[in-house]
């Protein structure tokens, strides 16, 4: 997987936005992670879910990365993040 997969056309304004920063975090790994999960799963988030979204999102790739492979307890994250590490490991082969 090398980026985006889905345009943002049709989405509202907020939900293109987080598809982009999604897709660009500085770090390749959290790209492919949120992006993957942006792609398949931004227009069917509830408003409670894309703040809590855009909450992770303002979180620094290193703890991002740390609390979604497991490195670190993620007790302080939003609970977006749980839906964002099932998506992980279901669509890990």
């Amino acid at each position: 997987m090398s980026g985006i997969t889905r345009s943002s056309e049709g989405l509202d304004p907020r939900r293109r936005k987080l598809l982009f920063r999604s897709w660009h975090r500085g770090m390749r790994e959290m790209d492919l992670i949120l992006g993957s999960f942006a792609d398949a799963c931004i227009d069917g988030l509830n408003e409670v879910q894309l703040d809590q979204y855009e909450q992770l999102l303002d979180i620094s790739d290193a703890v991002l990365l740390a609390w979604v492979t497991g490195r670190k307890p993620a007790a302080d994250a939003p609970s977006i993040l749980r839906s964002i590490i099932e998506f992980r490991d279901s669509s890990t082969p």
